[in-house]
C-alpha cells in the first residue's frame, strides 16, 4: 500500500518524457524532410518545405536550424516580406524606434538602460553589433582559459584557448550569423539601404571572424567530429560565393547611398539642378532599383523640381511615387500643394480628402500605414494635429471652388513658361513636356524597378497610366488655352498691323495727290513762263532792227536798251 502511489509519479514522468521526445522526432523529422526539398532548387518543393518548417516551429518557436532554412527559403522565392516580418525585431530602424519610443514613453533612467541590453543579433547602428559580438567572445575567451588552467595543468593555455574559441564559440557564432545576412539582403530588396548595409557589413565582418576562428584549428582539431570536418572541407565553394554575391550587393547599396546622400546634400545647399541630376542618376539608371527607394528618391527628386519651379515635371514624380506607394503621405501633400500653387483646385480638394482618409483610417486602427518595418516620415502622435489642419485647408479650398475659382489655372507655371511668351516657347515647352509625360511612355520607369512581389506589377502600372492621363489632359488644355490666347494676340496684333498699313496707304495717297497738284502747278507755271518768253523775244528782235535802222541813217543820238531785253 506503501508503494502503491509511487509508480504513478513515476509514471507520469515516463509520459512526459515521452511526450517531449516525440515532439523533439518530429521536429528533426520535418527538418529533415524540408532540407531534401530545399536541396532540389523547385519552387514547388521550397514552398512545401516552408510548411514543413512551420510545422515545426510550431513545436519548437525557437530552433535556430528551422528559422534559418525558412529564412534562407522565403529569401530565395523572393517573398522579402515575410522575410522582414518574421525578423523585424533586428532590423536596426526598427530598433531604434523602438527604443526611442520607449525611452520617450518612461523617463527612467533602469528603462533606459535595460533597453539598451540587448541580445548579441540585435541592431542599434553600425558597429554595436560587431561590439557586443568581441564581448562576448572575449568573455568566453578570457573565462575558458582560466578555468581549464585550473582544473588541466598540462595543456599550453594558447592551445587551450584556440581550442576553446573554435569550438565552443563555433554553433553560437552561426547561430547569428545568418541571421545579419538573409536579412541584409531582403531589407536591401525592400529599399531600407541603411538598414541592408548595416547587416551586410555586420554579417560580413562576423562571417570572416568566424572563418578566421575555425581556420586556426583545421589541421588538429579533436573536438569536432570527421562528419563535420567533411562538410567544411565541402563548404568553401558555396560560402566564396556567397561572399562575392554580398560583396557585389554592398558595393551597389554604397553607391547607390553616395548618390542620394549627394543629392539631398546639393537640395540642401540650393543647388536644385544638380540635386536633380543625381537622383536623375538613380532613377534613370541600368541597374534596378528597389520599388521603396525608388519611391523615396522620386519624392526627393519631386521636391527639387518644385523648388526650382518645374511644376509639371512635380507633379509626375509624385505620380510615379503615389503609382509606387499609394499611402505615402508625403506625396499627396506635395502633390496637393503644387496643384494649388497652379490655381487647380478640384485636383487639391480631391489630394487633400485623400489625405484626409488616409489619417482617419491611421486613427481607427491606431497603427502607421504598412507593416512595422517600413519607415515613416511622421509619427503617431503628429496625426490629430494634421487632421485638424487638413480640415482647415478642405473648407478653405471648398470656398474658393464655390466663389467660382475653378477655370483660373496658372498654365504658364505649368508650363514652365514667362507671361507674355513667345508662339515658339510655346510649342517647344509643349513638345517637350508631351515627350517627357505621354502616356504611352509613362510606365516606363516600371522597367527599372525592382518589385518586393511581383503581383503589384499590374497594380502599379494601372495607377501610373491613370495618373499620366490626367496629367496629360490638365497639360494638353493648358497648351489648348495658352495656344488661344496667343492666337487672339497674333490676330489683334493683325488687326493692328492692318489698320496701321491702311493708315499708311491713306497718308500716302494724300501725299501722292498733293505731289500731283504741285506737279500740275508747276506744268501750268511753266506754260505761262514760255509763252512770255516768247513776246518777249518778238519784242526784243524788233527794237534791234530800229536800232540798227537809225544807226544806218546817222542819227547818233544814243538809245537807252535794258540788257534784260536784249539778252534775250
Amino acid at each position: 500500500m506503501v508503494s502503491s502511489p509511487s509508480p504513478s509519479p513515476n509514471h507520469g514522468a515516463i509520459e512526459k518524457k515521452h511526450w517531449w521526445l516525440t515532439n523533439k522526432k518530429l521536429v528533426d523529422m520535418y527538418v529533415k524532410d524540408a532540407r531534401s526539398l530545399i536541396s532540389s532548387q523547385e519552387q514547388s518543393n521550397i514552398a512545401s518545405a516552408i510548411n514543413l518548417l512551420d510545422a515545426a516551429l510550431s513545436l519548437s518557436p525557437r530552433y535556430e536550424t528551422a528559422m534559418e532554412l525558412k529564412a534562407s527559403s522565403l529569401l530565395h522565392l523572393r517573398r522579402y516580406k515575410d522575410v522582414a516580418d518574421m525578423l523585424h525585431d533586428y532590423i536596426p530602424s526598427v530598433k531604434i524606434a523602438s527604443e526611442y519610443s520607449s525611452s520617450s514613453s518612461s523617463s527612467s533612467s533602469s528603462s533606459s538602460s535595460s533597453s539598451s541590453i540587448s541580445s548579441s543579433s540585435s541592431l542599434s547602428d553600425n558597429s554595436q553589433p560587431l561590439v557586443k559580438e568581441r564581448v562576448k567572445l572575449l568573455s568566453t575567451g578570457f573565462e575558458s582559459p582560466n578555468r581549464s588552467k585550473r582544473s588541466i595543468k598540462c595543456f599550453s593555455v594558447s592551445d587551450l584557448k584556440k581550442r576553446v574559441m573554435a569550438g565552443l564559440n563555433k554553433n553560437r557564432d552561426r547561430e547569428g550569423q545568418w541571421r545579419y545576412l538573409i536579412l541584409g539582403q531582403a531589407c536591401c530588396h525592400l529599399g531600407l539601404m541603411e538598414d541592408a548595409m548595416a547587416l551586410l557589413q555586420t554579417g560580413k565582418r562576423l562571417a570572416s571572424a568566424a572563418f578566421r576562428r575555425e581556420s586556426i584549428c583545421w589541421s588538429d582539431d579533436s573536438f569536432a567530429p570527421k562528419g563535420e570536418t567533411f562538410a567544411t572541407s565541402n563548404q568553401p565553394q558555396t560560402t566564396l560565393s556567397d561572399t562575392e554575391s554580398i560583396c557585389n550587393l554592398l558595393s551597389h547599396i554604397k553607391l547607390l547611398l553616395r548618390r542620394k546622400t549627394a543629392a539631398i546634400a546639393a537640395m540642401e545647399a540650393g543647388l536644385y539642378t544638380e540635386s536633380i541630376r543625381h537622383f536623375s542618376k538613380i532613377v534613370d539608371g541600368r541597374r534596378s532599383v528597389p520599388q521603396g527607394f525608388l519611391a523615396e528618391c522620386y519624392m526627393h527628386r519631386a521636391i527639387a523640381y518644385q523648388s526650382s519651379g518645374r511644376i509639371a515635371e512635380a507633379i509626375a514624380d509624385c505620380n510615379r511615387t503615389l503609382a509606387l506607394d499609394p499611402s505615402c503621405i508625403e506625396a499627396l501633400t506635395t502633390r496637393s500643394s503644387l496643384y494649388k500653387c497652379i490655381n487647380c483646385l478640384t485636383d487639391s480638394l480631391h489630394d487633400l480628402e485623400h489625405l484626409k482618409l488616409l489619417y482617419n483610417s491611421i486613427l481607427r486602427d491606431r497603427k502607421l500605414p504598412g507593416p512595422i518595418w517600413k519607415r515613416q516620415t511622421f509619427g503617431y502622435h503628429e496625426i490629430p494635429g494634421n487632421v485638424c489642419s487638413i480640415a482647415t485647408k478642405i473648407q478653405e479650398l471648398k470656398q474658393r471652388v464655390a466663389s467660382g475659382e475653378i477655370g483660373n489655372v496658372d498654365n504658364h507655371a505649368l508650363m514652365g513658361l514667362r507671361r507674355g511668351c513667345s508662339r515658339s516657347e510655346l510649342e517647344r515647352s509643349h513638345l517637350l513636356l508631351t515627350l517627357k509625360h505621354k502616356p504611352d511612355k509613362s510606365i516606363n520607369f516600371i522597367d527599372r524597378c525592382e518589385f518586393s512581389d511581383e503581383q503589384d506589377i499590374d497594380s502599379v502600372k494601372e495607377r501610373a497610366r491613370m495618373q499620366s492621363i490626367l496629367l496629360y489632359r490638365l497639360i494638353q488644355r493648358g497648351y489648348t488655352k495658352l495656344m488661344r490666347i496667343i492666337l487672339d494676340e497674333e490676330a489683334d496684333e493683325k488687326q493692328r498691323k492692318k489698320a496701321s498699313f491702311a493708315l499708311q496707304e491713306a497718308i500716302k495717297h494724300d501725299e501722292q495727290q498733293q505731289q500731283q497738284q504741285q506737279q500740275q502747278q508747276q506744268q501750268s507755271k511753266s506754260i505761262a513762263n514760255k509763252n512770255v518768253n516768247a513776246f518777249q523775244g518778238v519784242f526784243c528782235r524788233d527794237i534791234a532792227v530800229v536800232g540798227s535802222l537809225l544807226s544806218q541813217t546817222g542819227f547818233n543820238r544814243p538809245i537807252q536798251v535794258k540788257y534784260e531785253g536784249l539778252s534775250c
